[in-house]
């Protein structure tokens, strides 16, 4: 009799929205959030009370929403957390707000997480935030009230396998649960991950999004069977990029906090965080920098994708300050510099540059330097014709004056840009191009201004045994993704302007998970060039940190030197003899060769 009631009041709540939704394309789906460019996370529930501390243990390499199944909790213990959930700080105005003035045009927010508890009112399970807790609130219906009130696109993120709670759900291996083999997967899933997803999709009105995560062993046709409940509930519903069984998703996502090193084509979003978590832990002090997080912002738009950056709120519903703070001057940036964020595209190049990055919009680029340059500015290999350039934070738009130069032989492009000799912006400054139609540039490899010549991993020839072959340069840290097999061999042609003697440095990355970087070295490897041949071992001789990667250095390998004659087109060849197959292989980034002084 439950279950014909349930049934007869979905269909008229979801026959009103029926009539609201219509079948939608990919790109009418995706419009808001590609325009959007930047995004709040949220990821709060019970794992806020402990706060990353259970019974006199803490551990500054876990994340706070883990701590069930870092400490192996029972859910029976754990469970009674709910008992003290009671966040009467909690203010959904606060919350859309700290969004808003950041600059992020949506939110989303964890209404389920891998502990199995929700933060909306459920009738598939007790459960939740409304019938297991002192608070007795949904808070999902606040903040989503509270969302469509300030035309803030609201998201719900939902563990559709993880669940610590359910016997039959992955995940949870240390109560007396059946062994991860003989659980009914399907069973959880019909009787939990759908009918909630139900609860989500027809209780709140419009969602834009569900964000699915950590899909561990899930199907097909799990995975067919919930993408297919979310097109019919809700047709504009984006489905994020993680919802498994190799279905199409409506765009990807990258792993935690990693940023790739070039740009990417389709529709991806980086989630990261403010500090080492994403729950709320109290001793986790490691804040980013304001600075650091808008050149973040700038440099994953510049390469196509969005930023959806976390907040971890406490266990009485409040943000905590340092977040806030941080968020505030990304936000003052964003209020002069939106422009060269929202609606942006990728960059016409394929790398990023050491002095910043490039968005851009029909008829403009935006060059945003994150270090202003005590001279001249360059800016290499661009092929279209500008029409003027001015600073983004300069409403009079005062034209700044500018070189075209090409170098015949070399075929080569170069700006040259006389700047201000003050930043208009300590953080980021914006010099917008306009431009002459679409956006061309140069795709062979040149000597850059400085001498400086870079043969990235991804502007290689790859070949294996004569024939081309694929090796994704994309790991945490930019680097070569599991390259365990020696067969595969790089390949690079590029363009030497001024002759002389140069040092060769070999640039492989860390990688792993961000709160415990990996590196493996000991792979012998040759570099031939001119018919000789080096043989080098991969081992540390230094490290130098990524401001874009944060938390995987860069490692660099000395490998000598060698001399250009004169100018003209070159060849060097990076071809392994062993690679070390315990570990991460050999992950590969890049060589530099720099100008011997």
């Amino acid at each position: 009799m439950k279950k014909i009631i349930f049934v007869i009041l979905l269909s008229l709540v979801y026959g009103q929205w029926a009539n609201a939704q219509i079948n939608s394309t990919q790109d009418e789906r995706m419009a808001w959030w590609r325009e959007s460019r930047f995004g709040m996370f949220i990821h709060w529930g019970l794992y806020s009370i402990p706060a990353g501390e259970w019974k006199g243990q803490y551990d500054d390499k876990k994340i706070g929403e883990w701590i069930m199944n870092t400490y192996k909790i029972p859910y029976a213990e754990y469970s009674t957390l709910a008992k003290q959930f009671n966040p009467g700080r909690f203010d959904a105005k606060a919350f859309v707000k700290t969004a808003k003035d950041a600059g992020m045009k949506y939110i989303t927010i964890t209404s389920k997480h891998h502990d199995g508890f929700a933060l909306f009112k459920s009738n598939v399970s007790p459960y939740n935030v409304v019938d297991a807790t002192p608070y007795k609130k949904d808070i999902i219906k606040a903040l989503t009230n509270e969302c469509h009130k300030q035309g803030m696109k609201i998201c719900y993120y939902y563990s559709q396998a993880q669940d610590w709670a359910e016997p039959n759900a992955w995940g949870n291996n240390w109560d007396n649960y059946p062994p991860e083999k003989e659980r009914n997967h399907t069973q959880y899933i019909n009787s939990k991950v759908l009918p909630q997803l139900t609860e989500l999709l027809t209780n709140y009105g419009e969602v834009n999004m569900i964000w699915f995560d950590t899909p561990l062993s899930i199907t097909k046709e799990q995975a067919d069977t919930i993408k297919a409940l979310v097109r019919k509930l809700q047709p504009k519903c984006i489905i994020s990029g993680r919802l498994g069984g190799g279905i199409e998703p409506d765009y990807q996502s990258t792993s935690d906090n990693t940023v790739p090193p070039t740009t990417v084509t389709g529709d991806w979003e980086v989630p990261a965080t403010l500090n080492n978590t994403w729950g709320f832990k109290k001793y986790d002090n490691a804040w980013k920098s304001p600075d650091g997080v808008t050149r973040l912002l700038f440099d994953i738009a510049s390469k196509g994708g969005n930023y959806l950056l976390n907040v971890g709120p406490t266990a009485d519903g409040v943000i905590p300050q340092e977040s806030v703070n941080i968020l505030k001057q990304v936000g003052d940036w964003m209020k002069v510099n939106g422009e060269a964020i929202y609606g942006s595209k990728a960059s016409p190049y394929y790398l990023e540059f050491p002095w910043g990055n490039i968005t851009q919009k029909p008829g403009r680029l935006y060059a945003g330097i994150f270090n202003w340059p005590q001279g001249d500015f360059y800016i290499e290999g661009l092929q279209s014709k500008i029409r003027r350039m001015y600073l983004l934070a300069d409403k009079a738009k005062k034209p700044i004056p500018f070189e075209e130069q090409y170098n015949k032989q070399a075929n080569h492009h170069t700006l040259k840009i006389k700047l201000p000799v003050q930043a208009p912006d300590k953080v980021l400054s914006v010099l917008v191009l306009e431009i002459e139609g679409a956006a061309k540039t140069e795709q062979q490899i040149v000597q850059d201004h400085t001498g400086k010549i870079n043969l990235f991993g991804g502007k290689a020839a790859i070949t294996k045994n004569g024939r081309a072959a694929l090796l994704a340069i994309n790991n945490n840290g930019g680097g070569a993704q599991n390259w365990k097999d020696a067969a595969i061999k790089l390949d690079w042609t590029f363009t030497v302007i001024k002759p002389g003697n140069y040092n060769m440095e070999v640039v492989s990355t860390e990688t792993g998970a961000h709160e415990k970087p990996d590196w493996t070295g000991g792979h012998q490897v040759k570099v031939i060039f001119n018919g000789k041949v080096t043989d080098l071992k991969i081992y540390a001789d230094s490290k130098r940190p990524n401001p874009r990667t944060l938390y995987w250095k860069n490692i660099i390998t000395n490998a000598g030197s060698l001399t250009f004659e004169k100018p003209g087109i070159y060849q060097l060849k990076l071809e392994p003899i062993t690679i070390i197959q315990e570990g991460r292989g050999f992950t590969f980034r890049e060589i530099n060769l720099v100008p011997a002084k």
